[in-house]
Parts: C-alpha cells; structure tokens; sequence
C-alpha cells in the first residue's frame, strides 16, 4: 500500500494516541494523520450523557472511514461504543496503560479532605455516581473539554478538584499533578487502552495493524465490553467495570449515587457477570431512573 491514513480526533491526547500508533506503523508502512472533528469535540456545554454519549467521539470518524479517506481509527476504548455499527470492526488493542481515575486538586490530597460542600468536576456519570455515594456532601459540576481546558479551569478556582483518567494524564506529561489514583472508583470498560477500528474485512489494514495488538489487554476488555453490552449503557448509565488477570468488579448506580450495586467475580465471562448483577438489583436500579 502506499501509505496508510490514521484518523483521529484534533485534541492533544487524541494526537498523541495516533502518534503513537503512527510511530509503531512508521517502521513497515508510511502513514499520514488526519485530522476530524466530531459532535462530542463541538458540543462542550452540556454533560454526555445529556447529548448522546459514547459514539459522539466516534460517528464523523466513521463516517470517513467507510467513505474511504482514512484506513483506520484511533479511539480511547472506554469511547468506544460495545456494539459497533455495522461494517466495522476493531482490528487491534493496545497493551493497556493505568486504567483507573486520577484525583487532581490544587488544595487537597484526597477525596477525603475536601471539606462538605466543595465542588468536583466531572463530566462523567459513573464517577460523579460514585464519588457521591462515598462523599454524599460534595457538590459535581459538568467539565467537559480536552485535558488541558479541564485543569485551566481547575487553576482558575472553578473546582476544589476534578476527576480525569489517569492514563491520558500521564500520557499528555501530568502525571505529576496525580494526587492519587482513585482505585475505589471503578473504571469505565476499556479505559487505559486504545482501539484501532477498520473496515470490516480490510484484511491488509487488519494484517499491519497486528504489531499493535496485545492478547492480555484485548481479554480483559473483552470481559468488559460484553458486560457494558448486556447491561445496556454506555455513558448514559453509570456503569463501572474493571476486569485483571482472574477476577472482575463492576458497579452499577443511580446517578445520585444514592442506590449503588457492587460485586466482584473470578467467572470471567462479561455476559454472565453483568446477569448476575442485574438479577441480584441492577436492573432495579438502572429502571429507577430516566436519563
């Protein structure tokens, strides 16, 4: 092939992600990254789940790639619908990076110091769930935005704190602004790993894009993504799940985090777990509210 064209989104982390899959592919093929903007890049106002949530960061890309102006797609995973549309496939997962969420604040060290009434930033239904489930006291407000506009606004004194993926964090060089890594807070299904998504049956894609594919990542998050897909949400609900070596834990919760279900398993079947929990009060929970 002449050279193979990554799309991506035009934020830095976005850019990063698809450099470093350009640099791993650079070493057998040229390549070229191209640049598009999507509804979820556009609308900056409202929360996600308000506004359609996971395919928001995905659709435009897709769109070019069926249209054949890219010959593949760099996504977060956690971004990442469980079901894909249909002509399209994920064709590699990257080796998974930290996969869980990362306190930053300019006044405190932890969740448990910021004082009743003080303000998180999230954009995110499954933290702010949890988040008031263990700190019922504390104020969320929406902050969307890339990386960089979500901590400006923390230094402006808009938040006492703000919840980010410590992943894309650290990828971006801010590690270092990590108060602590929240590993109560269960993550969303993929996070800390990157999806190449192609066309369905593009052999020659799917054949150079095997360099990176880690087997151990794409197990886990399968266990997670067939969770996410029998539950039935995706941003809209909050849903954790988080699946390591020979166990899983997942939540699921009413966005005021006031009626919350968590259990944990070494069955690692996604499907059978995400049963499990509904029949024992997920479904419950998830019918106790509209979104």
């Amino acid at each position: 092939m002449e050279k193979i064209r990554i799309g991506t989104r035009a934020s830095r982390l976005a850019l990063w992600q698809a450099n470093f899959v350009a640099q791993k592919l650079s070493e057998n093929f040229p390549v070229e990254i191209v640049k598009i903007q999507t509804t979820g890049d556009k609308i900056l106002d409202a929360p996600l789940a308000k506004i359609g949530g996971k395919g928001l960061f995905t659709k435009e890309i897709e769109v070019a790639l069926a249209a054949g102006k890219i010959d593949l797609a760099v996504h977060s995973l956690k971004d990442v619908p469980s079901e894909l549309p249909a002509g399209f496939e994920i064709a590699a997962i990257t080796q998974r990076e930290n996969p869980f969420d990362a306190f930053v604040s300019n006044k405190f060290d932890s969740l448990e110091e910021i004082p009743s009434g003080g303000v998180i930033g999230t954009s995110s239904l499954r933290r702010a769930a949890q988040i008031l489930n263990l700190r019922p006291d504390l104020r969320i407000e929406n902050l969307r935005g890339n990386v960089e506009t979500r901590l400006k606004k923390l230094d402006a004194g808009n938040f006492d704190a703000v919840i980010l993926a410590a992943a894309g964090l650290e990828r971006l060089g801010y590690g270092a602004r990590i108060k602590k890594i929240l590993t109560e807070i269960i993550p969303a299904a993929g996070q800390g790993a990157l999806a190449i998504e192609i066309r369905a049956g593009d052999t020659e894609i799917a054949d150079a894009v095997k360099i990176l594919h880690d087997e151990k990542t794409c197990a886990a998050v399968k266990f997670e993504r067939d969770f996410l897909r029998k539950i039935g949400g995706g941003c809209q609900v909050p849903v954790g799940v988080f699946a390591d070596k020979n166990s899983a834990r997942a939540v699921i919760a009413s966005p005021d985090g006031k009626k919350i279900l968590r259990d944990s398993t070494d069955n690692l079947d996604g499907e059978t777990f995400a049963e499990k929990m509904l029949a024992n009060g997920g479904s419950e929970i998830l019918r106790s509210f509209e979104v």
